[in-house]
């Protein structure tokens, strides 16, 4: 089993991806592949946004009490 990116990696490998399309480096034969490697990276950053959200709130909120 493979281990998911960081963060940081996900989100790099994600503007490498764009910039290489924007700049027509990618064929239409890999286009397809890119496209959906983008969208588990876009995932990848939500999920870990999300988290760090969830923590960073239950902190604030112990800090509270």
């Amino acid at each position: 089993m493979s281990k998911l990116p960081t963060y940081t990696e996900a989100f790099e490998e994600l503007q490498t991806i764009i910039s290489d399309i924007e700049e027509g480096q990618i064929g239409v034969d890999e286009l397809s592949e890119k496209v959906k490697r983008a969208a588990m990276l876009i995932k990848i950053c939500k999920q870990k946004l999300s988290s760090t959200e969830e923590d960073v709130n239950k902190i604030l909120k112990e800090l509270e009490e």
